[in-house]
């Protein structure tokens, strides 16, 4: 056995056990959040019963007072779009629905080209000005003006050739060519966010590229939600309901029940889940199962999605293994086979996962509408022809050898005095994907790749894709497809690629496929459901499938506690009105429909 082996192997049995003891024992005594004063015992209770609080999802805030969802980096999770931005519509993944929020309709013409979107009467910004049709040309026009230095910019490039306001409530959008994915992939939180609309008369006149859009004396960030920030520091963010929300004002919806909103980020699983047995979180992010029941057994009142094992939901960002194809060896689409050849994705769902999701043979998520389209590739024998599933380390082993590679004294594959290593590296704050690496490792050591794992800081970690500096990742970045193919499929162009060095806002793997590409645009410009995608998409699958340019692994699976003690309404396969995730924007439905537990 390898010491990494034993290290992994070891903690994977050790740290239940250490978390229960936290969770029982001392570890149990309840600690204040960072920056906190302690008030007396009955103001804590009261400020306690009004307060909700939540697990920061990507781990500490490096930057708490950049407040600009536009440059990369910014962080969004922290509550910011969660309770703060509000989005034009909603995709309601347990209906099917798109629910309508800031704006109350966006509808095409006839040849999808020009699409018109109407906004909700009687919003609000946060200090009181009007939100209308000014606001999201201006929004719309700074983006296309900062292409591709800020978020989403280089992508709705693409599509707007130009948008004008047609009277105070009213847009239109004049596309280059015809896309009828535009509302669903931009402007209704399709996955976790999109890009959200500013006010224009804070943001004109400023540099949006370096524009922090933070400053308290001034109110900042502005925005329409019904909460507005009190204070923020890289490990906790606090804010406060607005009593003078436009949506209470108007009469759309009332005031949110919870008058103070916290994101706190306590660390490590172990610590967070016994910060929710204090009744120190009242929403918790994904965590493993064997804590998910520590947690239960400590707290009865301890909810996630379902009821029965494996409790989680069915994220739409499925887990893959992600190689840069400017570095040699793994440009070559052979030794991606080898990769894959040594993966035994079973192992990983056991071993990873507790038997808590499924392995995976595509990048989709696996959704009925796109479960059928990958059934076609079954029916098309192109799963017998790359055999992605199939674990078979000798096959790996004869690929690599092929190429001119021996093993040497310790027993890894050398070829011109250089051993063939691979370092995966993972998000400081994703214990799933630290676990799915560790696995991994161990898988490619066994077959003679000195295969090693790093974590790195989200922003660090995100930098270094879209720049093209890592070898390996262990991530889920060919995602977008929901109830359609295309928004994944495209991730993958090569209209997306940019020299290492310079930010991809897609393709950040770089993979470079012409034939590929061409299919994609000929599916991207078809209606929805269109009965040519089919061919198309079997045609674009069958040379993905040869190149393999990411190695999908598992589906994905969030396990999502919620402490009912202070807060109940939480989403849950019974209570089934939105999908859980807190880290989405889509909690702003969610924050709607929490009650106190006692009143």
């Amino acid at each position: 056995m390898t010491s990494r082996w034993r290290q992994t192997t070891i903690s994977r049995v050790f740290v239940p056990f250490l978390l229960l003891a936290i969770l029982w024992g001392q570890g149990c005594k309840k600690s204040k959040s960072p920056g906190q004063a302690k008030p007396p015992a009955q103001e804590k209770d009261a400020l306690r019963k009004s307060t909700v609080i939540f697990d920061i999802d990507g781990g500490r805030v490096m930057n708490p007072d950049v407040w600009n969802p536009f440059v990369p980096g910014s962080r969004l999770d922290q509550g910011f779009h969660q309770a703060v931005i509000e989005p034009l519509f909603l995709l309601n993944y347990e209906s099917g629905d798109l629910i309508p929020w800031l704006g109350t309709s966006f509808e095409h013409d006839r040849d999808l080209t020009t699409w018109t979107l109407r906004i909700r009467e009687s919003i609000e910004w946060s200090d009181g000005e009007a939100f209308d049709a000014d606001d999201v040309v201006f929004t719309v026009r700074m983006l296309l003006d900062n292409a591709p230095e800020l978020l989403y910019s280089a992508s709705l490039d693409t599509w707007i050739e130009r948008v004008e306001k047609v009277d105070g409530l009213t847009v239109r959008f004049h596309l280059k060519k015809p896309n009828p994915r535009f509302q669903l992939d931009y402007w209704s939180v399709k996955i976790w966010g999109g890009p959200n609309i500013v006010p224009q008369h804070v943001w004109e006149g400023q540099d949006p590229t370096t524009f922090k859009n933070y400053d308290p004396a001034k109110g900042w960030p502005v925005f329409t939600g019904p909460y507005t920030l009190e204070n923020a520091n890289a490990t906790e963010f606090v804010y406060v309901r607005n009593e003078d929300w436009w949506g209470a004002k108007s009469g759309w919806k009332p005031l949110p029940n919870p008058k103070r909103l916290v994101w706190t980020w306590y660390g490590p699983e172990e610590t967070r889940a016994a910060s929710m047995a204090n009744g120190e979180l009242d929403s918790l992010m994904d965590i493993s199962y064997g804590a998910f029941q520590t947690l239960q057994m400590r707290n009865p009142r301890i909810i996630a999605w379902s009821k029965e094992p494996p409790y989680a939901w069915l994220d739409p960002c499925p887990r893959t293994l992600e190689v840069n194809h400017t570095v040699e060896p793994w440009d070559d689409k052979d030794m991606r086979w080898a990769l894959n050849f040594a993966v035994n994705r079973d192992e990983i769902v056991r071993i990873a996962y507790e038997n808590t999701t499924l392995a995976s043979r595509h990048f989709f998520p696996a959704y009925p509408p796109l479960n059928r389209l990958v059934n076609l590739l079954d029916e098309a024998a192109l799963y017998d022809k790359f055999p992605v599933m199939k674990h078979d380390p000798r096959e790996a082993k004869r690929i690599i050898e092929s190429k001119g590679y021996k093993l040497n004294r310790n027993g890894y594959y050398e070829k011109g005095g250089e051993e063939l290593a691979l370092l995966i590296t993972t998000h400081e704050a994703f214990i799933e994907k630290q676990r799915i690496a560790q696995v991994l490792v161990e898988q490619f050591q066994a077959i003679g790749i000195n295969a090693t794992t790093r974590n790195e800081a989200g922003s660090t970690w995100q930098d270094n894709f879209q720049f093209g500096r890592f070898e390996a990742r262990m991530a889920w970045h060919a995602t977008g497809s929901i109830n359609e193919p295309w928004s994944s499929m495209d991730t993958m162009s090569n209209r997306w690629i940019v020299p290492v060095g310079e930010r991809a806002q897609y393709n950040g793997w770089r993979w470079d496929n012409q034939d590929y590409s061409d299919l994609v645009d000929r599916i991207g410009v078809l209606p929805l459901g269109d009965p040519s995608i089919d061919e198309l998409f079997v045609q674009a699958m069958e040379i993905w499938l040869e190149e393999l340019p990411v190695i999908p692994i598992t589906q994905a699976k969030k396990l999502i506690p919620f402490d009912t003690s202070h807060w109940t309404g939480w989403p849950s396969k019974e209570n089934n009105y939105i999908h859980s995730p807190t880290w989405w924007q889509s909690t702003h439905l969610i924050l709607h429909h929490l009650e106190p537990a006692v009143r």
